[in-house]
């Protein structure tokens, strides 16, 4: 039986372990391990691929929402708007300076934050909003910067999920993350760009937010052991600075490998509408470079079908079983989500990864087809 994983960076590190082994040796030799020339190139690297003036490298995608929203002016006691449906570093961001999250419902197709139902959230109290490009497709920018502007709001993007992703804002594509006041990225190792380690950086426009930010990472000073505020020791390393310079020149080929297998997936599995939807977009307004590949599995059936393609070798995941507002922090809230609540119950990602084999993707839809037909409705379905 074929074993396919849910995520692999085999035949990325096949392909580029000559050119990354030669930048890490070179670190080794220099002796020099923090905050040096590295560091300094990939964060040049990256302003010029988002068309920046700024960007400050840290040591994590979750130290990158923290220190965007305190050098933004997030103080203790703001609200800020976000969605239920992400990975709890988001909301987790929020809370660790003091601030507060208030959840609105998601949009039903893309998953993102609905901006629909943003507007009604706003109070006093309300001084920014979070949106998160989930999976690899951007918010509807375009209106969440028309709310923003309107009422006086920042704007700091969880781009965690979506290097290199691109969303039309006043009729021209930008890439997500370099729209609002600041944008926070993670380099886990399973994203889109990604680091043998952990990683993160936060790009921005805001001359103020970048200082601010400089010295957060880095114990609240600009000149060793002058230390103007309290801060963190967020520092991105030589090696993973390295690294990532290595394999940002490969981003794109790699996002457009995803995009390929993305498609071959949704042009396979049209067919069952009535047990599964495939993931939708306005290809017009949205570039989606598809960190996850999410369907929805439904009539309550995904348990099964994950056992299913389990029990044939294929690997699965569910990204995320418990919406924020439902977890034990925020339980005493009582809030009713039922679009997030809904798609919590449904959703399920198939492996994805950069590079990974069509063959794959063939076998994946082939045993989806063999679970179609175990299903009395489509008993006689034709293969």
């Amino acid at each position: 039986m074929r074993k396919i994983e849910f995520f692999s960076l085999k035949n990325e590190i096949q392909l580029l372990k000559n050119e990354i082994g030669q930048e890490i040796m070179k670190v080794l030799e220099s002796g020099k391990f923090i905050m040096d020339t590295n560091v300094r190139e990939f964060e040049n690297l990256i302003c010029q691929y988002f068309g920046v003036k700024h960007s400050v490298s840290v040591n994590s995608g979750t130290d990158a929402l923290v220190i965007s929203l305190r050098a933004s002016g997030i103080k203790p006691g703001d609200e800020v708007i976000t969605t239920p449906f992400t990975f709890f570093a988001t909301v987790e961001a929020i809370g660790i300076i003091g601030a507060t999250p208030v959840f609105v419902d998601i949009d039903e197709e893309t998953f993102n934050i609905n901006p629909d139902l943003i507007e009604s959230k706003i109070t006093e109290k309300t001084k920014a909003i979070l949106p998160v490009h989930l999976f690899g497709l951007p918010c509807n920018m375009q209106k969440i910067m028309d709310i923003a502007k309107k009422y006086g709001l920042i704007v700091i993007e969880d781009n965690a999920q979506s290097f290199g992703a691109e969303v039309k804002i006043n009729g021209e594509f930008k890439k997500a993350g370099s729209i609002g006041d600041a944008g926070a990225f993670s380099f886990f190792p399973t994203k889109n760009l990604g680091a043998y380690g952990d990683g993160g950086i936060i790009i921005t426009n805001n001359s103020k937010i970048f200082d601010v930010a400089s010295m957060l990472k880095n114990h609240g000073s600009k000149v060793k052991y002058y230390n103007e505020i309290l801060g963190y020791n967020s520092r991105l390393d030589e090696i993973q600075a390295a690294i990532l310079k290595t394999k940002l020149k490969y981003v794109d080929k790699f996002n457009a490998s995803r995009i390929e297998i993305a498609n071959r997936y949704s042009q396979l599995l049209q067919d069952f509408p009535n047990h599964i939807k495939v993931p939708k977009f306005d290809s017009g307004i949205y570039k989606h470079v598809f960190h996850q590949y999410s369907i929805r599995v439904l009539d309550g059936l995904r348990d099964e079908f994950r056992e299913f393609l389990k029990n044939n070798g294929i690997d699965t995941f569910v990204y995320y079983p418990y919406p924020i507002h439902q977890l034990p922090l925020y339980k005493h809230l009582d809030l009713k989500l039922p679009v997030t609540e809904k798609i919590s119950k449904e959703i399920v990602s198939l492996p994805m990864y950069h590079l990974m084999d069509l063959e794959n993707v063939d076998y994946i839809v082939e045993k989806i087809k063999d679970w179609v037909c175990t299903l009395s409705k489509y008993g006689s379905y034709n293969r």
